[in-house]
């Protein structure tokens, strides 16, 4: 939100009140507290008539430190509020004629106390960030209310990325980013997910802990700066020292919540009906069959929307005229090794049979005349549950349960951004501005509850399509509703980057795109990059997503790339087991792996799947593609051809092929198995060797479908010997290879070491 006219001058209506000195510190055990008057007091006269700014700096985590500025503290607290994890932190706090200071682990605020406000952020000496004269502000906007922003440095060459999932450039200077909710679609500036997190180039992140509307001016409204502001009277904010952005993220998801780990079969290839096509359970039977028939595994079988009756969403109830014997049908599809998912929204319409038992039972949103909120936007008359309410989670739970007793394994939760603002009361009084973007979190996490509850701890999945700062604990997210071309395609990479940059461990997109039928080249090129990130679904809106529907060179590409993401999983699953452990996402942007190479501050057509693979996308019809590669020799996992950089290369591929390179200095477990993705990964798994230098020196982990070890094997090199040695795990048969092409070296169970001789 702008509050200034340029430079020099403030918006009409807008009257700042900024902090110019520091008059007084009070310290505590685990906290600083400074009072700054918005103008210098010289006489005791000057203390009368002018507001009074408190700033509390404190630490709920090492290297993470809180600034909560308050104008006016006699509000009544208002949820909901961010369920942030804190520790007792021993901080370190001085107080001299110059600076006030905090210390938390390797991160320092200091508070000036000069003739002028400022308060830098500094690391191991080095200046991260501060905020200086009239950068901290709380403002009266007349006709609109009050507000209180913060201003943050941008230095020379610094860099933004997160915010959520945005569809723009992923690089956010310049652009204004409101963290609003809502139904937009891929190509626009609105999000289905916003996260009011920040990470940067410079060492640092930012989280702005409000769940309601925050605008943030990226060196926008001031261009050397980081603006962010929220309505009322307090502003808290919090900088998230790394050095690394892989750090940045660890402290920020310990924080925030760490994604649950996925169930293996999750990982596999999705196929859905599609959103308002014909289908029956004869045509799902074709379908199914269709991919058994040429050989393209499939793992999930979705049904969407109307799998209920129209005008009845939600009911729960399956629509008898077009599945007879919905318990009898998803036994047969199980019984061909599928798991079953469907659709799900937070809405019940007037005439869903649960309407009349949700309004007796005061399980909806009300107006605040007391009458149930409905619309007909969506569903006709359509109401809210309210997750306020704990009744209304247990009754909205237990209609799940009842599917989950069916057979359905999974669920798609759609929707959760059109949440209203004005004339509507929340059950537990919830503040109704903050529950605009805070409800997908409720509703997330009741059905994610119910998942784990009834099929156990790593059996839970979501396909969700909303959220905010702390979903990433309800896995998976997918981008939402694009249309089906290929800069449809590159807004989903952008705002899956952007995703993964604000701490969201695993996500996924239509391949083809959503809207319109794609031509056959658009999904062809879509299939490798929809394979090769960490959830993988086809899906439409008003066709089908089956390949033959394009044609057979469609079918072999489907094939190729799943069969391949199958191989790859004994690696890919233990990157999801790092993402669940440590909140490093498995979709990387290239930032986040190598920040010190200044070449890929921008990029943003490519990604790192995991530590080890990289993918570059391809978005053209004839295969024309460009890519970097940071330093070292990198290994093409398709063809074997090799690309030294840093560089950037320029290729041609066909439809069957992917620029997915394997990093320099990479052991590479592949798995025994290419037609499912849940598997034994330790039996039989292959450990394949890439450009590893003289002196190396590493251990490799095979994790089981439970995310506990299941082999771990060491791997060293003395000149031309390379020495693979299983450290742990059940004895089971194993391989060694050089490279791409080397020689298979196959090994039995009894076999605990071998040396490869270059």
């Amino acid at each position: 939100m702008k509050f200034s006219n340029g430079y020099w001058r403030m918006r009409d209506g807008v009257s700042p009140m900024y902090p110019m000195e520091v008059r007084d510190v009070q310290v505590d055990r685990d906290a600083l507290t400074v009072y700054a008057p918005t103008k210098r007091i010289v006489t005791r006269g000057d203390t009368l008539n002018l507001p009074l700014l408190t700033v509390r700096a404190s630490s709920p985590a090492p290297g993470v430190i809180s600034i909560k500025t308050t104008h006016f503290a006699g509000r009544r607290p208002r949820t909901p509020e961010f369920d942030l994890a804190g520790s007792d932190v021993a901080v370190e706090i001085t107080d001299d004629e110059q600076f006030a200071s905090l210390t938390s682990g390797d991160l320092t605020v200091r508070f000036h106390k000069g003739d002028q406000w400022k308060l830098d952020f500094l690391a191991g000496g080095r200046l991260l960030t501060s905020s200086g004269y009239k950068n901290l502000a709380a403002l009266d906007v007349e006709g609109e209310g009050s507000y209180v922003r913060e201003q943050l440095l941008l230095g020379v060459g610094d860099t933004v990325y997160g915010l959520g999932e945005r569809f723009g450039p992923f690089v956010k200077n310049g652009q204004v980013v409101d963290i609003w909710q809502e139904d937009g679609g891929t190509s626009s500036e609105q999000a289905y997910k916003n996260v009011p997190f920040y990470l940067t180039n410079a060492g640092y992140g930012v989280f702005v802990n409000y769940p309601g509307g925050v605008s943030f001016e990226v060196a926008s409204e001031s261009v050397s700066r980081v603006g962010f502001s929220v309505p009322g009277q307090e502003l808290e904010y919090l900088v998230i020292h790394g050095p690394t952005p892989k750090e940045i993220l660890r402290r920020y998801t310990a924080l925030t919540g760490r994604p649950a780990l996925p169930p293996a079969w999750s990982f596999g290839l999705w196929l859905s009906t599609s959103f308002t096509t014909d289908y029956d359970e004869e045509t799902v039977n074709k379908f199914v069959s269709g991919m058994a028939d040429r050989d393209l595994p499939l793992s999930v079988f979705h049904f969407d929307c109307f799998w209920m009756r129209e005008f009845h969403w939600t009911d729960f109830e399956w629509d008898p005229k077009v599945f007879p014997d919905p318990v009898g049908m998803l036994k047969r599809l199980k019984d061909r090794g599928l798991k079953i998912c469907v659709w799900l929204n937070p809405y019940i319409a007037q005439r869903s049979a649960l309407f009349e038992e949700g309004v007796a039972n005061g399980y909806f949103l009300k107006t605040t005349d007391g009458d149930v909120w409905q619309w007909d936007l969506w569903q006709a008359g359509m109401a809210l549950v309210d997750f306020t309410n704990p009744e209304a989670c247990a009754w909205y739970a237990s209609k799940l349960r009842g599917l989950l007793e069916q057979g359905v394994d999974a669920f798609k939760t759609d929707f959760g951004e059109r949440i209203p603002v004005r004339g509507v009361v929340w059950h537990d009084g919830s503040d109704t501005e903050k529950m605009h973007n805070y409800y997908t979190h409720l509703y997330n996490r009741v059905v994610f509850d119910v998942l784990e509850e009834v099929r156990g701890k790593n059996e839970a999945v979501l396909f969700a399509r909303s959220a905010t700062a702390g979903g990433q604990q309800f896995p998976v997210h997918w981008g939402g509703d694009c249309e089906s071309t290929f800069e449809a395609m590159a807004e989903s990479l952008r705002g899956g980057l952007s995703l993964s940059a604000s701490g969201f461990g695993f996500w996924s997109h239509d391949m083809g795109g959503f809207e319109g039928k794609p031509r056959p080249a658009v999904f062809k090129r879509w299939i490798p990059f929809g394979l090769l990130s960490s959830h993988s679904r086809l899906h439409g809106s008003q066709s089908y997503r089956v390949p033959w529907e394009f044609d057979e060179e469609a079918v072999d590409v489907l094939r190729t790339f799943t069969k391949l993401k199958a191989r790859i999983m004994p690696y890919l699953f233990g990157q999801a087991v790092q993402a669940h452990e440590q909140g490093v996402p498995v979709m990387r942007p290239m930032i986040v792996e190598f920040p010190e190479d200044l070449a890929v501050t921008h990029v943003e057509r490519q990604y790192m799947l995991g530590d080890s693979l990289l993918v570059a996308p391809v978005f053209s019809e004839d295969g024309d593609t460009t890519f970097y590669t940071p330093a070292g020799e990198w290994t093409h996992l398709q063809t074997g051809e090799t690309f030294t950089g840093p560089a950037w290369h320029r290729r041609t591929v066909g439809f069957g092929e992917v620029p997915v390179l394997v990093r320099p200095g990479t052991v590479l477990a592949l798995g025994d198995v290419d037609d499912r993705p849940d598997y034994e990964y330790a039996r039989g798994v292959t450990l394949a060797l890439y450009a590893l230098p003289d002196g190396f020196d590493a251990s490799v982990s095979v994790p089981a479908t439970d995310g506990t070890e299941a082999a771990r094997f060491s791997v060293t090199r003395s000149g031309d010997a390379i020495t693979v040695t299983r450290e742990s795990g059940e004895p089971l048969p194993w391989r060694v290879r050089l490279g791409h092409a080397g020689a298979v070296v196959d090994l039995s169970a009894d076999t605990s070491s071998h040396v490869v001789t270059l």
